[in-house]
């Protein structure tokens, strides 16, 4: 803020309204300033990155634009305002972040609108609707406006069988009758599509993440980019080689999270391990490597943490426990201790004291070492339970019932999987 007046940024791409704007904002009535023209995105975000502008006038067209550009202005304390044409309801309209659209045909209301656009008011009321915003098919959740819930599946380093939790949960999930999403969001070695049988190179995770970054996801397009392996199941597998993780930026993936919500009643994800978290130059637009993991704990509505039964599993997941209460204080935690096995000589009593010495959880869970189950369903590329009845599932089974608060599993129930039922995006 310049004195009384809003510091102004202009990148209007040569549109033919630039003039026409550029008076509006200098009108007598008007209570701002302009600050520079841009003359593309790249001149528009180091100036923004001085700090001295409260808002950007951009247009829709401008190359390069995305949800991520409008990220990097809002971290520089930069609202943003798209001037689009709202019969082609250009790309600005749907982008994550953008304060306030205003018609082409209209640019007088720039006077108005840019100081009310700070990021200090709210005026999303100023976009206009898409119309995409929910999905409006049959068995989209239970009510067609009440948000899904987000599982985290976690743990520590050390391979305690965050996948197989995950898989396994997200199908006693589908089976019970819930829409269910399942996101392969390990950023170092995610395994979701091997898990189930998916052997092509198709990352259902990119495909999504770009629609995002562009504006264009919705219900339908991530429901058409994810595999629909039974009717109730879905699967958005992940990253081809970790070294892709670059290609995830933070504000895609989070409209991304907020999107699948909206498609399915529950959104399991399986998260890498590491917590660290990386730090950043002010008004860096940089990715942060482990941002999928920790920005998914952060909003999740249950954190399922898996560790191992083994000293050395059972320290890993104390050490981790603390991290995470440091990470995200807030979550709501479940403890599953996988492979329990009576050779180890521990009570469930006993390890359950262990645990309850650093966090006390939700709920705890004790799930069976049953490699043999483990093993046909991987061969298979099928969950746990459609090896049949075991205690591994049944396991499984009750942690449902701790998520939903609705036990309904019944011993012998299958969940029966159409394979490689391939996305719409490379």
């Amino acid at each position: 803020m310049l004195g009384e007046r809003t510091g102004v940024l202009v990148a209007a791409a040569g549109a033919a309204w630039e003039v026409e704007a550029l008076r509006a904002l200098a009108g007598p009535s008007a209570r701002s300033v302009l600050l520079k023209r841009c003359v593309d995105l790249s001149d528009l975000l180091a100036t923004a990155s001085t700090g001295q502008a409260r808002v950007a006038v951009v247009a829709a067209g401008l190359p390069g634009l995305d949800a991520d550009s409008v990220s990097h202005l809002r971290s520089a304390g930069t609202a943003v305002v798209v001037v689009a044409d709202a019969r082609s309801r250009g790309a600005g309209v749907v982008l994550a972040g953008v304060s306030a659209v205003v018609d082409e045909t209209d640019v007088e209301r720039l006077a108005a609108v840019v100081p009310a656009a700070t990021l200090d008011e709210d005026v999303c009321g100023e976009t206009e609707e898409t119309g995409d915003a929910t999905d409006d098919r049959e068995g989209s959740g239970p009510g067609s406006h009440e948000p899904g819930r987000v599982v985290a599946v976690w743990g520590p380093a050390g391979a305690p069988g965050r996948t197989t939790l995950a898989v396994t949960l997200a199908a006693e999930l589908a089976a019970r009758g819930h829409d269910t999403l399942l996101v392969d969001a390990d950023g170092y070695g995610g395994a979701v599509a091997q898990h189930l049988g998916i052997l092509d190179e198709v990352s259902g995770l990119l495909g999504a993440v770009r629609l995002a970054n562009s504006g264009r996801l919705d219900a339908r397009g991530l429901a058409a980019t994810a595999r629909e392996v039974r009717a109730d199941l879905r699967v958005l597998t992940g990253l081809p080689r970790a070294d892709r993780w670059v290609e995830v930026r933070p504000a895609a993936f989070d409209l991304l999270l907020t999107t699948a919500r909206s498609l399915c009643r529950y959104v399991v994800l399986d998260l890498g391990f590491s917590l660290e978290q990386d730090p950043q130059s002010y008004g860096s637009s940089v990715p942060q490597r482990n941002h999928m993991t920790v920005g998914t704990l952060d909003v999740a509505d249950e954190v399922v943490v898996v560790g191992g039964a083994d000293p050395v599993g059972l320290a890993r997941l104390a050490r981790g426990l603390v991290e995470m209460r440091e990470v995200v204080p807030s979550a709501t935690t479940r403890v599953a201790v996988n492979r329990v096995r009576a050779s180890l000589g521990w009570t469930e009593q006993e390890v359950r004291a262990m645990v309850e010495g650093f966090v006390t959880p939700a709920s705890m869970h004790f799930l069976p070492d049953e490699p043999a189950v483990v093993d046909r369903a991987l061969m298979s590329g099928r969950p746990v339970q459609d090896s049949g009845d075991s205690g591994l599932a049944r396991a499984a089974a009750g942690l449902a019932d701790a998520l939903t608060g609705d036990p309904t599993w019944v011993p012998g129930r299958r969940v029966r999987l159409r394979r490689r039922r391939a996305g719409t995006t490379r």
